[in-house]
């Protein structure tokens, strides 16, 4: 190859490089890679080589390059599916427009500025979204990611429309001309659309946070009410002591010894001597536990309770919060219309490994897939899929059985 034509590669790979490393920046943030590196590497080359496809107005170089692209995006993310198809469409949506808008107008003679100008735009969208970018990868509930992907059709229908409905070989010269000038406006809409929905899934994870913050500090508000009332009832207690001790010794001074027993007894069922119960060393876990077992009471339900957690944990608390409300909710659901009203849930970490464990008795009316029997199914049934999303994110893994009248439920994440 002579001198030129090495330097032409060496911008051309180095532009595919830096487009493809924007895009994995931008695209991790919304979809969970698979930890594998060499998963990685093809999410890399994936999005740098479909990036540089030469596509112009009418030309079917679109049509081919969407199965695979599809595909290796599917393949090399995990998470809940509804979601990957939705970012995955929008990527796909927002790569294409630009490789058209480029290679059709400004750029039709000459590929290696296109080339460059691509890995620019990618650049600047970076740059654009990097304050909003979550550390985390994004997720929502499945209704959420619903709507992502309905919405998700408008950018790419209208791409499918100017560039591959308006090729040459389907229709007139005319229409083709038309179809160009389409292009000027349908291309930079469709861009727009693109970047606008990925702002969309970051404002509705914005909420989503928002609302588990809330969730948890209505329950923080609850635990810490109790809290103030036994200490104001020990207070009362201790202020009260000498009369109750004086009022036992004249019982027992009159030979009264049944109702010295029964004033016992009375003492000992008193709030303040049935403090609420601290069930391990971190205090997100014991604001949840505690507002749970006092539900159970509430609804006939037993709980024991086996937790050793240390004060911090890699899982944030938010996340901790979900785990444990949602495998104590849906148990208290499926006990309550057992006979067996006993939920026993064990938790610890051990080995750099968080382990969550709960036990109940099944109602009888599960479904085959262990979704909610609630009429409506719009408000339930999300306790399961979040949870497994949540130790997919850690790396971890959830597995629930159901056999022989019990429901066991199994976390383990890294810690």
């Amino acid at each position: 190859m002579t001198p030129p034509a090495l330097v032409e590669l060496a911008v051309w790979l180095a532009a595919l490089l830096g487009s493809g490393y924007f895009l994995c920046r931008i695209l991790t943030c919304f979809l969970t890679p698979r930890p594998n590196l060499l998963w990685r590497g093809i999410l890399l080359a994936t999005l740098g080589l479909s990036s540089h496809m030469i596509i112009w107005i009418g030309d079917p170089n679109m049509l081919y390059t969407f199965p695979l692209f599809f595909l290796l995006l599917f393949l090399g993310t995990r998470g809940d599916w509804v979601g990957r198809v939705a970012v995955i469409l929008i990527f796909f949506s927002l790569i294409m427009s630009v490789s058209a808008l480029l290679d059709t107008y400004p750029f039709s003679e000459t590929r290696l500025p296109s080339q460059i100008c691509r890995t620019v735009i990618f650049g600047l969208l970076y740059l654009l979204l990097r304050p909003r970018l979550p550390r985390e990868t994004v997720t929502l509930p499945r209704r959420l990611w619903k709507l992502i992907l309905a919405l998700s059709m408008m950018p790419l229908c209208a791409l499918v429309a100017v560039v591959l409905l308006s090729s040459r070989v389907w229709i007139s010269q005319e229409a083709h001309a038309m179809g160009l000038t389409q292009g000027l406006v349908v291309l930079p809409f469709t861009l727009a659309t693109a970047v606008a929905l990925l702002f969309v899934i970051l404002a509705l994870a914005d909420h989503e946070g928002l609302e588990q913050a809330v969730r948890l500090a209505g329950l923080r508000e609850v635990y810490y009410q109790g809290l103030q009332r036994e200490h104001q009832q020990l207070r009362t207690l201790r202020h009260d002591l000498r009369n109750h001790v004086t009022a036992l010794q004249g019982l027992l001074a009159q030979g009264e010894g049944q109702r010295a027993q029964a004033y016992l007894d009375q003492l000992v069922r008193s709030p303040a001597l049935s403090a609420q119960r601290r069930f391990c060393d971190n205090e997100t876990a014991n604001v949840v536990l505690s507002a749970k077992a006092k539900e159970m009471e509430g609804r006939g339900l037993r709980g024991i309770f086996q937790v050793a957690l240390p004060a911090r944990l890699l899982l944030s608390d938010a996340d901790l919060c979900a785990l444990l409300g949602n495998a104590l909710d849906n148990a208290m659901e499926a006990a309550e219309k057992s006979e067996d009203p006993v939920i026993h849930l064990r938790c610890r970490v051990e080995k750099g490994l968080f382990m969550l464990q709960v036990e109940n008795a099944l109602a009888g009316d599960e479904a085959p897939d262990l979704a909610t029997t609630k009429e409506d199914k719009t408000a339930h049934g999300f306790g399961l899929p979040g949870m497994r999303e949540i130790a997919r994110r850690y790396g971890g893994s959830l597995e629930v059985t159901a056999a022989q009248g019990r429901f066991l439920l199994t976390a383990c994440l890294p810690q």
